[in-house]
């Protein structure tokens, strides 16, 4: 079975964002870039699938050359092999410029499952999977807790609002991966050494035969125009009293007299 992953390089969640002077990007200098979480779920539920059904898993993204760090990593994980589609004319593309370029990818290498995270925790955009499996006529199984493949079909159980629902499709399909599928491994040492010599590809918009007009800013219908951390809270208030009755009274007051709201 031939898996492919479609990976995205974020920030660390933990990493400390600052706006950029054009005030619509955010500084790169300092920034640690890892894989997105929702994609290392991804990257993990394919590798059980090959263990289970055979076959080859491969990572594939659009970036920048530190993007092949993020791919080594799911090497190390064990991947088998990793494409990155790297082009300054997809700098500024927007979520269906970006899956016209890994749609595009995707005819050329082959596919029986293609696997993605549900979201980027970057951009929050949801966007991406859905545009590629629409562009390859495809059926999408969003937000996957639970999958089981059989006999060239695969039953997905999905999170809804207020419960789960089971989705059942004929393979090839496009699914994304929620928060609860499983719990990604650690690449071990003898992982990373084997993913240095793990073929690593790297495709321009030329080797993909994808136009140049069609993605990049200047074809996004999607813009970033500003950006601006959230006003920063009042502090809390500490409410005094003798007993919880006083300060039950007192709290009432504040709520009818200074913030009005009863």
């Amino acid at each position: 079975m031939d898996i492919v992953v479609l990976l995205k390089q974020v920030p660390d969640t933990e990493t400390l964002i600052q706006i950029a002077g054009d005030q619509a990007s955010i500084k790169t200098e300092d920034v640690k870039w890892v894989i997105n979480p929702y994609d290392e779920l991804a990257v993990e539920e394919a590798l059980r699938i090959k263990e289970k059904n055979g076959g080859k898993v491969t990572i594939l993204t659009m970036g920048a050359d530190r993007a092949v760090e993020s791919i080594r990593t799911a090497l190390a994980m064990g991947g088998d092999e990793g494409i990155l589609i790297n082009d300054a004319a997809t700098q500024g593309s927007d979520a269906l410029g970006t899956a016209k370029v890994l749609a595009a990818a995707l005819r050329q290498v082959g596919y029986d499952l293609i696997i993605a995270g549900m979201r980027a925790v970057d951009d929050d955009g949801y966007q991406v999977p859905a545009a590629v499996a629409e562009l390859l006529g495809l059926v999408q199984i969003p937000m996957v807790v639970k999958e089981e493949i059989s006999d060239g079909r695969i039953t997905c159980e999905c999170t809804v609002d207020g419960g789960t629902m089971v989705v059942e499709a004929d393979l090839p399909v496009v699914f994304t991966t929620q928060r609860g599928i499983n719990d990604p491994r650690y690449a071990s040492l003898p992982g990373i050494m084997k993913a240095k010599k793990k073929p690593l590809a790297t495709r321009t918009l030329a080797d993909l035969k994808v136009d140049p007009g069609e993605v990049g800013e200047a074809s996004s219908k999607c813009r970033v125009t500003g950006m601006s951390f959230p006003p920063q809270r009042a502090p809390g208030r500490i409410i005094k009293g003798e007993t919880a009755q006083e300060k039950a009274t007192e709290f009432v007051r504040l709520l009818r007299e200074e913030a009005k709201v009863i």
